[in-house]
């Protein structure tokens, strides 16, 4: 007997509509699965038999051939393993329900449980999109399928309750509508925490404001850590699209909250600088995103940027500029998101104290050049801003004054957004660090003054074209925080200012 199923393959974020085949026949008993399954899913086989027996039902005595259509695309995962029992049941006349509408995923145990499984999220979009009316998940991912409106969604415990279910004789009730939570206040960090350090709060919110990528360098102990980790409290919050394409990333990645399946708040990246390359840009058999595309809509932070591996920051010099990263494997070729803000944390030298006030330092020149030579030029120009984190004296640690809060610094930051907003309107960008080289002509108008203080700059510092590109991009955003239409000369200047360290610890731009 043959029969045939609905469902939904998933490779990276995107999904497609698959059909699951089954064919029981006389022969000699055999079990095989065809249509490109990968390890996981021909080691279904057994999982199925298993939880078929003990779930009380008879296991098909002679040749059995699953077949996962289109044949010709790769199929990885467990998903497969409840679609792959009910269809196996429903052919050898043990199930006689109908599929036309629905759409079953799970991973399944030896005895019937069903386990979650990752990418249910993006699963559940294909399924409203292609017209399913209901869709059967592990109970534990029900509340992230139920993000997605247009589909009931049925969380499903065990193999005995969706039978039973299927049969008529005990109804699984429909998950509700998930409810988006909004950020725990508890989880919150804040620059009210942050003493001093103003002109590197002021450098953070011009970041914030315009979605730039900053360097902050520093001695141990300045506040480096600390500034950075605050960052995401003073961006603009996710809208709902943001979150939804970040919920995937992450839900393909195996890394959703059950408790909180939905992603509302900025993700905030900080991998080890023993990170490799496949862990920061994504990789494996069938790619699986890595850190920069986790960090999508958010930021990612990189500690002690020296100590990452040549090869790491390259990697990351591409995915910056183009907002997306494209891997290649035999499998197939996958492209992930990473519309990120990159934020780079380091030293002077390897002891920490070059050019510190009151510490001496123990490096040689020799050292602290080869130390700070380890991230290229190419890697340096693609931070638009670099700020000095000196080290912060006593008298402002022990001041019982207030500092700034995140949520006035965010209100600066949203208006400034919203300026952006409307002035880009219609053209795809959505903050001044995404304007492209033919639009900042159009975008960045100069006062006559500020024009000409930017050439005397540039001739008399040697600038890089893309140097000057990134000057122009975070003026506007220096402009748009002031509320003003024209780049002005007070502009340019705080925009050069954030960008001279590299002449002072490299020597040229």
């Amino acid at each position: 007997m043959f029969s045939r199923l609905k469902g939904i393959g998933l490779f990276g974020i995107d999904s497609y509509m698959i059909e699951i085949e089954a064919d029981v026949s006389n022969g000699l008993p055999a079990f095989d699965i065809v249509g490109l399954p990968d390890t996981a899913v021909k080691e279904s086989r057994d999982r199925v038999r298993s939880a078929i027996k003990n779930c009380g039902f008879k296991f098909p005595v002679g040749r059995i051939t699953v077949n996962l259509a289109p044949a010709d695309r790769k199929k990885e995962g467990s998903v497969y393993d409840l679609p792959v029992l009910l269809a196996i049941l429903k052919a050898s006349g043990q199930l006689k329900c109908d599929f036309k509408d629905a759409i079953v995923i799970g991973e399944v145990a030896l005895d019937g449980m069903v386990r979650s499984v990752n990418g249910v999220l993006a699963i559940a979009i294909t399924a409203v999109q292609n017209g399913i009316k209901e869709i059967f998940v592990p109970s534990d991912n029900a509340a992230e399928a139920a993000v997605v409106e247009g589909v009931k969604v049925y969380g499903v415990k065990n193999v005995s309750e969706l039978i039973e279910h299927l049969n008529g004789t005990k109804l699984i009730k429909p998950t509700a509508p998930t409810k988006i939570a909004p950020p725990d206040p508890s989880d919150i960090l804040d620059f009210s925490d942050v003493k001093g350090q103003l002109a590197a709060k002021k450098a953070l919110e011009v970041a914030a404001a315009g979605g730039h990528n900053i360097l902050l360098i520093g001695p141990p102990g300045s506040g480096k850590s600390m500034l950075a980790k605050r960052l995401p409290t003073i961006l603009p919050e996710m809208t709902f699209e943001e979150s939804i394409e970040t919920t995937k990333i992450h839900s393909v990645a195996g890394i959703l909250n059950r408790e909180r399946p939905f992603v509302t708040e900025r993700p905030f990246r900080s991998p080890h600088h023993t990170v490799s390359t496949a862990g920061i840009a994504g990789g494996g058999t069938v790619p699986k995103p890595g850190e920069i595309s986790l960090a999508h809509n958010g930021v990612l932070f990189l500690d002690e940027l020296p100590e990452f591996k040549r090869d790491v920051m390259e990697a990351l010099r591409q995915p910056i500029e183009d907002g997306k990263v494209t891997i290649s494997r035999v499998a197939g070729s996958l492209t992930y998101p990473s519309s990120i803000m990159l934020v780079a944390a380091m030293n002077p030298c390897p002891c920490g104290f070059f050019g510190h006030p009151t510490r001496e330092c123990i490096c040689s020149q020799n050292t602290v050049h080869k130390y700070l030579n380890r991230i290229s030029g190419p890697m340096l120009d693609r931070l638009d801003l670099h700020v000095e984190v000196p080290p912060v004296d006593y008298a402002a640690l022990s001041s019982v004054e207030k500092e700034e809060t995140s949520a006035e610094i965010r209100k600066r930051v949203n208006k400034a957004r919203k300026i952006q907003q409307e002035r880009y309107k219609g053209t795809g960008i959505t903050c001044n660090a995404r304007l492209t080289p033919s639009m900042l002509k159009k975008y960045c108008v100069m006062t006559e003054d500020a024009s000409k203080y930017l050439q005397l700059s540039f001739d008399r510092l040697g600038m890089s074209a893309r140097a000057y590109d990134r000057i122009l991009k975070v003026a506007r955003t220096v402009a748009d925080l002031d509320n003003s239409k024209m780049i002005e000369k007070n502009h340019i200047f705080t925009a050069i200012s954030f960008r001279s360290l590299d002449r002072k610890y490299w020597g040229a731009d």
